[in-house]
């Protein structure tokens, strides 16, 4: 029975409000996170509205997803809508957490003149390389889109350098090798609030440099060096296995699709056998997050080689709710209480040799959780 219990413990791991958890568990590590939070203080990306309709929105991802050189995993981020609408309703219940973010994006505004609150679409290509057992390497490329001149988002970049670069020629294309912990040790938020805490926790996991390039006048590509020179050349894309989950999975803020490494379940401390069997069985990922104004929805699915390896998934996660409504049912506590509600609320499917599960958390569930968040 403690085995079970241990189970029932990472599927309320799995349910909590983590948006990109499913990807924290294909890549091991935070350093995508850390990517992402260095790009924004390096290069201070921004780009106005290209349009407001969803259809729009689809054509425009799918190009800029189609300039990714080949990778285990593609993220399709909504940055407009994220921090137009999705993060303020999200932090809605935590003002002074909402706060911080607005003034660490104030920051960077004041110092560039760019506002990264403008900054539309952006997709980014992940590729992760086994070292040794447990422990992966990644390489990343991100490609932003905007209305703003990525010439003048390239210079603003230098200045912040502050001559910590060096250019180097691909083909016709001119790469900016950028030595990344430097520059956002001079450009990073001050102080020791939660939003400079997580700023220094990134410089300490990205020790890399980090290459950007014009991709045309209103494109970016930014991220690790051989994946920017990859993306540069054009020599390799992303499969369309990929990109054809990422079209099943439309969302307002965030859509990812990738492939699963061999034997993840050595990755989860998992007491049950039967469980990591199935999460090894799963091959490729895909799904989506959406906020609204009555709480947030996490979709993602898993397929398999077979459909019976499918049947037994959906079987062990329908066994593990039903273990977790038990051991949850009458737990006394807000925090167990939230959990309860999370298990209760999972919805798991199965399809063929696909396994989905879909999650409505409640923005007063969210509140609790972010407050918990804020607390560590």
């Amino acid at each position: 029975m403690a085995n079970y219990f241990a189970a029932v413990k990472h599927l309320i791991l799995l349910t909590e409000v983590r948006p990109f958890f499913l990807l924290r568990l294909i890549f091991m590590k935070s350093k995508l996170l850390a990517i992402l939070t260095l790009s924004v203080l390096v290069f201070n990306m921004a780009g106005s509205a290209l349009a407001d309709t969803n259809s729009k929105k689809a054509v425009n991802s799918s190009a800029i997803v189609a300039m990714l050189p080949a990778s285990d995993g593609v993220v399709v981020f909504d940055v407009k809508s994220f921090l137009g609408s999705a993060l303020p309703q999200m932090l809605s219940g935590n003002q002074p957490m909402l706060a911080e973010v607005t003034k660490a994006i104030d920051e960077v505004k004041g110092k560039t003149g760019i506002d990264v609150r403008q900054f539309e679409t952006l997709a980014a290509g992940v590729s992760a390389t086994k070292i040794k057992d447990k422990e992966y390497d990644l390489e990343s490329v991100l490609i932003a889109r905007g209305q703003v001149s990525s010439g003048a988002i390239l210079a603003a970049a230098k200045l912040a350098a502050n001559g910590k670069y060096r250019e180097e020629k691909v083909g016709e294309k001119t790469i900016f090798v950028f030595e990344a912990r430097e520059v956002v040790a001079q450009n990073a938020p001050q102080g020791t609030s939660q939003t400079a805490g997580m700023v220094t926790k990134a410089v300490k996991a990205f020790s890399k440099e980090m290459a950007a390039y014009a991709v045309d006048a209103n494109t970016l590509a930014f991220g690790s060096v051989e994946k920017v020179k990859a993306t540069a050349t054009g020599t390799s894309k992303v499969d369309k296995e990929l990109t054809g989950l990422l079209s099943k999975a439309p969302a307002p803020v965030a859509t990812f699709a990738a492939r699963v490494p061999e034997g993840m379940s050595a990755f989860l401390p998992l007491d049950n056998d039967e469980l990591g069997k199935n999460i090894d069985s799963i091959k490729l990922m895909y799904g989506s997050m959406s906020v609204n104004g009555t709480g947030t929805t996490l979709s993602a699915s898993a397929r398999t080689l077979q459909a019976d390896q499918a049947v037994s998934l959906k079987d062990t996660l329908d066994g593990l709710q039903m273990l977790g409504k038990m051991f949850l049912g009458n737990a006394k506590g807000a925090d167990k209480e939230v959990y309860a509600r999370l298990i209760e609320n999972v919805k798991f499917a199965s399809k063929g040799n696909e396994v989905s599960m879909d999650l409505a958390i409640a923005q007063t569930d969210i509140d609790f959780l972010i407050g918990l968040l804020a607390k560590k």
